[in-house]
């Protein structure tokens, strides 16, 4: 152990994203190779020695209890647990998150050693795994509010990957079978069922773990939400959702000595009409079961709307991934210029 394969494969996935900022500790974990990675996993991280290392990832990553704080983390799966290694300046992010870290190493402040903390998620503790729309992101859920994470990849294919993964390290898991279910009789049979909501699809896996993915009518309540949004300028049927992306909105910061900018984390969502850009909420829904009450934001709240026919002109960048696109609309706003000159030449 490990295979060459192995070692290759995930020296080939520690690569950082180039347009997110992370400290020194975690560029030291990106600068590992090969066996040095694995080294690293087993004298650091892994908490007993016959665990292996199977997977690899960068993402961004949100936590149930300080969901307006998204932060970078190396994602690392083991046949026994998740392991979210994070850097130091998470912990300072948030002053109420002094229950949440138990901080003993305040006296490296000041040093040149960069501590970096490292959230653990036992496999064993894993309940659920929520996939959201389009494979943009997925939400681990373990037993309580501490143990609820998303990771915002805005990648399907990195999101597949790690789920494929994630399902074959969960195989290796001895659980005790599930109890039988209980025979219903027909009544509580139908009027489970009639509820007029389709529940999501749902995977049980054989070590008990649901895996939920989001059914059809999702695009449809995202549809008439972002109808509503339009104030009824279009008619629900014909509205469709051409694309939904997790993105950043860039925001220049002026003043600063360099170029700088901030990356602020939106949802955009095209319609045959209309351009959107929503915050939107992806640690606190679906609702975990021990929520006692709804959270205190919407799932989708909108950031901003344009539409289609204003748009002037796309500025496309030549960088690599990820692209960078401005998009370019008329000053004139909430005016529909056609009907305004129709009522002005044919009315009284």
């Amino acid at each position: 152990y490990p295979s060459e394969f192995l070692v290759q494969k995930i020296t080939e996935d520690n690569q950082l994203p180039v347009h997110l900022h992370v400290s020194l500790s975690l560029q030291y974990v990106a600068g590992l190779k090969g066996s040095g990675l694995v080294e690293f996993f087993h004298g650091n991280i892994a908490e007993v020695e016959n665990e292996e290392l199977r997977h690899l990832m960068w993402s961004s990553v949100l936590f149930y209890k300080t969901p307006n704080v998204e932060v970078m983390a190396c994602v690392l799966l083991s046949t026994k647990a998740i392991y979210f290694l994070l850097d130091d300046s998470y912990v300072h992010a948030d002053e109420h998150q002094s229950d949440f870290w138990n901080k003993e190493n305040s006296d490296c402040e000041n040093s040149s050693f960069h501590l970096s903390c490292c959230f653990v998620l036992k496999l064993n503790d894993l309940q659920s795994v929520n996939v959201g729309l389009f494979d943009q992101y997925f939400r681990i859920t373990g037993h309580s509010a501490d143990h609820i994470v998303t990771c915002l990849t805005r990648d399907s294919y990195n999101t597949h990957t790690f789920i494929q993964q994630l399902m074959a390290v969960l195989s290796l898991l001895a659980r005790t079978p599930s109890p039988e279910p209980v025979d219903k009789d027909f009544y509580s049979e139908f009027g489970s069922k009639n509820t007029g909501k389709m529940e999501n699809y749902e995977l049980i896996h054989s070590s008990r773990v649901k895996f939920i993915y989001p059914n059809e009518e999702e695009i449809g309540d995202l549809a008439f939400l972002v109808a509503e949004k339009m104030d009824g300028l279009t008619n629900l049927p014909s509205l469709n959702i051409l694309l939904y992306v997790l993105a950043f909105q860039v925001n220049h910061v002026e003043g600063s000595a360099q170029n700088t900018s901030s990356l602020q984390p939106k949802t955009l969502i095209l319609t045959s009409s209309d351009l959107f850009l929503f915050d939107e909420d992806y640690i606190s829904y679906p609702l975990p079961e021990f929520a006692k009450e709804p959270p205190k934001r919407d799932k989708y709240q909108l950031a901003d709307g344009r539409r289609i026919r204003d748009l002037d002109r796309v500025l496309m960048g030549y960088q690599t991934y990820p692209q960078a696109l401005t998009f370019v609309f008329d000053d004139v706003q909430d005016q529909d210029l056609m009907q305004n000159l129709t009522l002005d030449h044919f009315g009284e």
